[in-house]
């Protein structure tokens, strides 16, 4: 049974215990409300195979920046505080932009191949990134120096995440393998084995009580990181599971893929709540809002959408990249 308007009520409950009783009057609003210094609720940042990142006013639906690579951006990361935008590139290179001005304030290089991920820690003092050439580099944003290189993964690696407290750093790889890694000794603490193809997306929930993956072989693993063993698979998608992404709350889980769609998991119970449909091709990349009550997809079809979640339906289609959209980030 869909079990949507059980999370949708949740949803709402959540959004309407952080507002003002105006506010709460207007919780189905269509389209998210700008927030005065909240760039998470207002401004979303997307990369493409265009060689651009593209800064958006969902609130208009309008593209506010373009920011340009040479090559296909394939990642795309705010900083905590929003003030700064990280992206990475096929071409190896990290870029760190000023997403009040648009210029690129820091061009970061030491990887020999693709960038597939970076991620920022929560203050923003370290910035992370995976590559095709099997390793994960530690980043001081501050003196653009690269202050470590973590090695075992044995191919590419294809995403990688820090724990809110910044005291552990997961990795996924075309090895099919999750790595935890301690990123001050450099070392991995734990790998977690049970996908049988390539881990394409790893993501922590905010109080990093459970990890998540989503894989080539079609389903999404929660892991305790503690442990190091699978606690659950969430199986329902027909073809690659491309990225995951969980509330603020951890208390769903969302899942991009192949398959076109975007799923909603109620990771305690293992069940899919919903199935969003809109997009023509595969979704590369979903990320939620701070406040939990949007979700944004990027597809290879060139859009990103906007999904309210207290309705269940897209509001809004951002067109605008003329190639794959591989990255979304609040």
């Amino acid at each position: 049974m869909d079990r949507l308007p059980r999370m949708l009520r949740s949803i709402q409950h959540a959004v309407s215990d952080r507002s003002s009783s105006k506010t709460q009057k207007s919780v189905q609003t269509r389209k998210p409300e700008s927030r005065q210094g909240d760039k998470h609720s207002r401004l979303l940042a997307s990369g493409s195979a265009d060689n651009t990142v593209k800064v958006w006013d969902p609130t208009t639906n309008q593209c506010v920046s373009t920011l340009n690579h040479a090559h296909w951006v394939q990642s795309v990361a705010w900083s905590h505080d929003t003030a700064w935008l990280a992206s990475g590139s096929a071409d190896g290179i990290v870029k760190i932009w000023d997403p009040t001005t648009g210029h690129c304030v820091s061009t970061l290089k030491g990887h020999e191949s693709a960038v597939s991920s970076v991620a920022w820690s929560h203050n923003a003092t370290r910035l992370a990134s995976s590559s095709d050439d099997h390793t994960i580099k530690i980043w001081a944003p501050a003196t653009d120096e690269c202050v470590g290189t973590l090695e075992g993964h044995v191919d590419c690696v294809r995403s990688v995440a820090w724990s809110h407290n910044g005291t552990r750093l997961a990795s996924g790889s075309d090895d099919n393998t999750v790595k935890i890694w301690d990123p001050v000794a450099g070392q991995c603490g734990l790998t977690l084995k049970g996908h049988y193809h390539c881990v394409w997306s790893v993501a922590w929930s905010h109080n990093a009580t459970w990890l998540a993956s989503g894989s080539l072989d079609n389903t999404v693993k929660i892991w305790d990181p503690a442990s190091g063993q699978c606690v659950s698979t969430l199986k329902g998608h027909s073809d690659w599971v491309l990225s995951v992404a969980w509330s603020n709350d951890a208390r769903w889980l969302v899942s991009g893929s192949a398959d076109s769609t975007v799923k909603i998991w109620d990771p305690t119970s293992g069940q899919c709540v919903s199935t969003l449909n809109g997009h023509s091709d595969w979704v590369r990349l979903v990320a939620w809002s701070s406040e939990a009550a949007w979700i944004a997809s990027g597809s290879k079809d060139k859009t990103v959408k906007i999904w309210d979640l207290t309705t269940g339906q897209c509001i809004s289609t951002l067109i605008g990249h003329a190639a794959s959209v591989g990255s979304v980030a609040w």
